[in-house]
């Protein structure tokens, strides 16, 4: 966590964010993800894991500290990667909070049910748990945002 508290703003990611955004990624699903093998968190997964989506960045200091990604036609937040060094600083919240501004409601997103910091994030922001399955990464809980957009 950092305790930086140097302005954080929100943008459109340009392609010169790209590594970035991929190096974030990488390493704040090493550092969480402790559910999946090590093997199966890839580098270059990145690309696919945000193909065709919109993704803004968060950035302090002019250093991209996090991402979040979306499909849009179904109001889905695929994507929120903070570093792992800036996670508990608003980063995520800010991060959700422009992402939300962009998309419709509901808004929707998958959170893995082994992913307890996340699924507690979530809900302090009114999530809710609306029904549970499972993918190759294991069991999750999709989440739901009503209200205004």
């Amino acid at each position: 966590m950092t305790t930086d508290n140097s302005p954080l703003i929100t943008r459109v990611a340009s392609r010169r964010d790209h590594s970035a955004c991929a190096k974030i990624f990488y390493a704040a699903r090493k550092a969480t993800f402790h559910w999946m093998p090590p093997a199966k968190i890839r580098f270059d997964d990145f690309d696919q894991a945000t193909a065709d989506e919109p993704i803004w960045v968060a950035e302090r200091r002019r250093k991209i500290v996090g991402f979040v990604s979306w499909w849009p036609p179904e109001n889905f937040i695929h994507n929120l990667f903070v570093a792992p060094d800036q996670q508990r600083s608003g980063v995520g919240e800010k991060l959700l909070e422009a992402c939300l501004a962009q998309i419709g409601r509901p808004a929707r997103l998958k959170c893995n049910m082994a992913n307890a910091a996340a699924l507690a994030f979530y809900e302090k922001l009114g999530w809710r748990r609306d029904s549970q399955s499972s993918s190759p990464e294991g069991l999750y809980w999709l989440m739901m945002l009503e209200g205004e957009k």
